[in-house]
């Protein structure tokens, strides 16, 4: 026998739940505010009452987070972005606001940075695995997002703005940075300068002789449309590039293979009798 599906007139407004539920956290109750957090919500989205589902699982999401409740904030977040397509909504400035709001609320923490006694070492450990925890839970929540953002909105490969907030958190939050995943979101991204700072602030934490490295890793990877900031990067740095002829070399034909931009002698050189030879000429 099938569950009858719950009538929309036999829900009261979403406020009421909300407010009854707020009080449960307040208590300290977060795991039974939890549970009541996805029933309550399944309710509405079954009498396909959307928009007070949206309203609860916000709401929610928000209030755990705010509690440090990491893992079922971003569960109440998780499922926010599904209700967001059970519902076919678009992605535009509006829903884009509230996925940031709940973004905004996942917490940021710095890591102890002097070691002393045992007390200090397990200190550590501990802020490691929540640092660990944070980043999980809040890539898993924004990639659902660009998922959504993708499928109801005009960025094929997601919203510029919820990838620019997951190369942010997973800069700033990640125990071990992971500069690829960083610069893949960032590029994606509507935050050129924010990439370019990320990128120096980078490079502070690097020995010195892997500056250059760092630039390089952060050019190499822009898509083949993103000329306007290979060509940012490339002023921003362009000390560090002239200390060699050859890197210089190397850009110009990053930019004439990937972004089209024709060099006075594209052949000449190292780097070109190397593509010269690879391309057959």
């Amino acid at each position: 026998m099938s569950r009858e599906r719950p009538k929309r007139s036999s829900l009261p407004p979403a406020q009421e739940n909300i407010e009854k539920l707020e009080k449960v956290v307040s208590e300290g109750n977060f795991y039974g505010a939890q549970q009541m957090y996805k029933t309550v919500s399944a309710r509405y989205i079954a009498a396909e009452r959307y928009a007070e589902a949206l309203d609860i699982l916000e709401s929610g999401a928000c209030l755990q987070l705010q509690n440090g409740q990491i893992t079922c904030g971003a569960e109440l977040a998780a499922l926010f972005v599904e209700a967001l397509v059970k519902g076919n909504y678009a992605c535009d400035d509006q829903t884009l606001d509230r996925v940031s709001n709940i973004y905004k609320k996942f917490p940021q923490m710095t890591i102890p940075e002097h070691l002393g006694d045992d007390d200090d070492v397990q200190q550590l450990a501990e802020a490691l695995g929540a640092a660990k925890t944070r980043v999980e839970c809040c890539s898993s929540f924004l990639k659902a997002a660009l998922k959504w953002s993708s499928q109801f909105g005009p960025h094929r490969a997601g919203s510029p703005e919820l990838h620019s907030m997951l190369a942010e958190y997973i800069y700033s939050e990640s125990p071990e940075v992971d500069m690829a995943k960083v610069s893949f979101h960032f590029v994606r991204g509507n935050n050129p300068k924010k990439f370019a700072s990320t990128l120096v602030n980078f490079m502070g934490k690097c020995y010195p002789s892997e500056d250059d490295l760092a630039i390089a890793r952060g050019i190499l990877i822009l898509q083949r449309d993103a000329l306007p900031l290979f060509n940012m990067l490339k002023a921003s740095y362009k000390p560090s590039i002239d200390r060699d002829p050859a890197f210089h070399e190397f850009l110009d034909l990053i930019a004439e293979r990937f972004y089209g931009v024709q060099r006075r002698n594209p052949l000449q050189g190292m780097f070109g009798d190397i593509f010269k030879m690879m391309g057959g000429e």
